[in-house]
Parts: C-alpha cells; sequence; structure tokens
C-alpha cells in the first residue's frame, strides 16, 4: 500500500460515515434542538474515530458492513463531547464556526450534547454481534472514561502542581480511551479473536496518547495557516499540556518562575511571554522530547499489530499511525 492507496480507502470509508451520519437526526421538532443536532453533525471533520471501527473490523477479517452502526455511535459520542467541552470552554468557535451555545444558547447546546449521544447509542443498538452485551458494555465504559477525563482535565485546572504522570493518565482516558474503544469494538464486532481484540485495544490506547502529545507539540511548532489556529494557544490559556510539565519539572530559577507564572495567570499571557515560553521549551529540551515520546509511543502501538494478519485493514493501521507523526493539523 501506498499513500495513495491509502488516501482513496481513507476517503472511501469517511464518505461512509458522512452518508448515514447525515441521516441520523430525523427529527424536525422541537426546530431549534433539531437544527442545533444538525448544524453540530455538518461540521465536517476527518472521522477518525469511526474510521478506526471499520479499520479494527477489517484487521480481524470482519465485513466493515457490519460495524458502521458502531462507527457511527463512536462519531456521535465524539461530538457530544465536543459539544459539552465547548460549553465549559467558553470557546466561541470550533472549525472555523460558531459553536452551537453561541449560535443558540447554553441551554440549546447541553440539550444537543444530550440528544447526540443519545443518537449514538440508537446506533449502537442497531449493531449485528455475537455479543451485544460486551459491545454495549465497552462503549458505556469509555463514554464513562471519557467524561472522567475531562473532569480530570478541568481539575488540573485548579491545581498548581500536576505531574506528566498525572497529565498521562487524563489524556488515557480523555483523549486514548475513546480511539482504544474505536480499535477494539471494531475488532469484537468482527469476530476477532479476545488477542486481536486486546492487541488492537492497546494500538488504540497508545495511538491516542501519541495523537494528544503530537497536539500539545502542534500548537508550538506548527505553521499557523497549516494548524488552523494561533500558535501558543495552549501557553496563553496555562493549560497543563506534556511541554509545560515536563518544563516545569526540567527549569530552574528565573525560568522555573516564569513557567509557573503561567499557570497563575491563565488567559492573560501576551506573544512576548509565548515566545519566552516556547525559548524555554527548547533550551531544556522538552519539544525534542514530546517528538521522541510520540516515535515511541507510535512505535509501541504499531508493535501490537504484529498479533494479526497483514490484511487491507491492518495496512491501513499502520499507515495511519506513521501519517500521525508527520500531521500538521
Amino acid at each position: 500500500m501506498n499513500a495513495r492507496e491509502f488516501g482513496r480507502r481513507y476517503a472511501h470509508l469517511k464518505r461512509l460515515i458522512d452518508r448515514r451520519l447525515g441521516a441520523v437526526v430525523t427529527s424536525r421538532e422541537p426546530r431549534d434542538l433539531a437544527e442545533a443536532c444538525r448544524y453540530v453533525l455538518s461540521a465536517g471533520g476527518k472521522r477518525v474515530r469511526s474510521v478506526l471501527v471499520l479499520l479494527g473490523c477489517e484487521a480481524v477479517g470482519g465485513d466493515i458492513r457490519q460495524a458502521i452502526d458502531a462507527g457511527i455511535a463512536v462519531e456521535l459520542l465524539h461530538n457530544f463531547t465536543l459539544v459539552h467541552d465547548d460549553v465549559m470552554d467558553n470557546a466561541p468557535s470550533r472549525r472555523g464556526r460558531p459553536t452551537v451555545h453561541t449560535k443558540w444558547n447554553v441551554n440549546n447546546a447541553l440539550l444537543v450534547g444530550d440528544v447526540v449521544v443519545s443518537l449514538a447509542y440508537r446506533s449502537l443498538l442497531k449493531t449485528r454481534t455475537k455479543d451485544p452485551r460486551r459491545i454495549c458494555e465497552l462503549f458505556t465504559n469509555c463514554f464513562v472514561d471519557v467524561c472522567e477525563g475531562q473532569a480530570l482535565d478541568l481539575a488540573f485546572e485548579r491545581k498548581t502542581h500536576v505531574s506528566v504522570s498525572d497529565y498521562y493518565r487524563m489524556i488515557d482516558k480523555k483523549t486514548g480511551r475513546m480511539i482504544a474503544t474505536a480499535t477494539e469494538l471494531g475488532a469484537r464486532i468482527g469476530n476477532g479473536t479476545d488477542r486481536e481484540a486486546e492487541a488492537l485495544r492497546r494500538f488504540g490506547r497508545n495511538l491516542g496518547r501519541a495523537f494528544q502529545l503530537q497536539d500539545d507539540l502542534l500548537d508550538v511548532v506548527a505553521d499557523e495557516k497549516e494548524f488552523g489556529k494561533t500558535i501558543g494557544g495552549d501557553i496563553v490559556a496555562g493549560k497543563k499540556t506534556f511541554l509545560l510539565l515536563k518544563a516545569i519539572e526540567r527549569a530552574t530559577g528565573k525560568d522555573k518562575r516564569t513557567l509557573n507564572s503561567i499557570i497563575k495567570t491563565a488567559g492573560r499571557p501576551d506573544r512576548r511571554t509565548v515566545e519566552k515560553v516556547t525559548a524555554i521549551y527548547h533550551k531544556y529540551g522538552v519539544i525534542d522530547e514530546a517528538r521522541q515520546q510520540i516515535r515511541q509511543t507510535t512505535a509501541t502501538s504499531l508493535a501490537e499489530l504484529a498479533v494479526l494478519q497483514q490484511n487491507r485493514g491492518t495496512r491501513m493501521l499502520q499507515w495511519f499511525s506513521e501519517l500521525l507523526l508527520r500531521r500538521v493539523s
């Protein structure tokens, strides 16, 4: 498989998801609620998590058509988290469009999130599988973990001391758990063995960790036009990323005081402060450390695929992991 073949296959799977997702909202009343739900689901995106459900199924020799409803469920759960996260963060926009609570209001946004996650369960229950109870348990446990991960992230905003291990625990729940669930769900629906399903769960968990580390890194080193967001946004927000926490571990004297001041003055640093903090990151090698962690975590993820037979699904997963290292947005 080459990059062109990967791109074509990924685009095909994404179209399958997009077409089905476009028909999920069937209600027209109440009007504001129905319109807002459609607005959320029409925002586009890479559909990474839903495509991973299909690839997990294909990787164990399953029929991806059996996994589409579960893929839609995972995509809906992801969109639920985005709507509610935007409310909690008071974010004005997402993907270049006003957020739901901005375009409508907070109450409507909360209801939209509730409806979207309900539609996720409706879709999941359409999945034909030998063990529907296990599928529902996997999905529900993922739902709980993602909420706990968001709660940890919010709690970090109030804490002055957060360790790198604390950070990993948070992202493994908030980001890694959904990706791990996506690949394991696909494997279970495709009738993979326990060994295969567990390998794909570990693959997804490590991939999710690498994905979040890459997000942290891009916030500092990406090209602003390609990234689509203002560089240094995490620094301005005082967000406790891998880079900030690792730098605090290593820095001394004035540098350490500068980094700690970011936490205390979240939301107020200017562009000069962003440049100063970025220079500290370079000085203490934490940007190189982040790159190394991404490479190691991705390699660990790829190693899990060794227990699976080589087929189009596993090759797609391999390409997906390797392209993660080179993404710019």
